[in-house]
């Protein structure tokens, strides 16, 4: 029975080492030590990336807060940390899932990673739907990406990230139909980058005065 079932896993793993490596890839060498982290190394060059992006963007807003910061907290008063709050728990709970996902893939609990994987994309959802009502909200109440330097960059910072979170869900959802350990390293990866981001921007954002 148990060479019966390493045959049936065989065509799967094959199938998403391609994904996640493929090949000519098989000598990272030349990754300047990204090789060492877990998942493929481009998903690092990816996520360094994206967190100097972020940072900027951070930055850019602290700068102008500086500048105007009667202005900046009257703006973030208008702003719900409780929606931003449970978000933030959202998000660490999600990441969690991520991590036992990974835990069962590495034990051979593909049925187990995929349910934990489900539950990762389940709770990213619930994100971005806590997230378009808050939106909706800020709407209702007259406020654009046009009202104020404040909001213009509110909306520019937190619809990029709700975008990577769109992402986010979509690479889950390809690591899950090909759960190789080097695919769930990598999605997984990119995933708890999400998480990390909005961990940054929830505090600089809806609580630092």
């Amino acid at each position: 029975m148990k060479g019966d079932k390493n045959a049936a896993d065989r065509p799967v793993r094959d199938v998403a080492v391609d994904i996640a490596a493929p090949e000519g890839d098989e000598d990272t060498g030349g990754w300047g030590g990204l090789e060492f982290l877990p998942g493929h190394p481009l998903m690092w060059v990816l996520i360094l990336s994206e967190l100097v992006v972020f940072g900027a963007f951070l930055l850019v807003f602290s700068a102008v807060r500086i500048m105007d910061p009667a202005g900046f907290a009257a703006d973030q008063l208008h702003l719900s940390p409780l929606a931003g709050g449970i978000n933030t728990i959202i998000l660490l709970t999600s990441g969690l899932c991520a991590v036992f996902a990974m835990r069962a893939v590495e034990h051979g609990k593909l049925l187990s990673c995929r349910v934990w994987l489900g539950a990762t994309a389940l709770l990213g959802l619930v994100f971005l739907i806590v997230k378009l009502l808050e939106y909706g909200a800020k709407i209702d109440a007259g406020i654009t990406i046009d009202t104020s330097t404040f909001f213009t960059l509110y909306f520019l910072i937190t619809g990029f990230h709700a975008l990577h979170v769109v992402l986010g869900l979509g690479i889950l959802c390809v690591v899950g139909i090909w759960p190789s350990p080097i695919n769930i390293e990598t999605g997984t990866a990119f995933w708890h980058m999400v998480d990390l981001i909005w961990v940054l921007v929830f505090p600089v954002i809806y609580l630092v005065r």
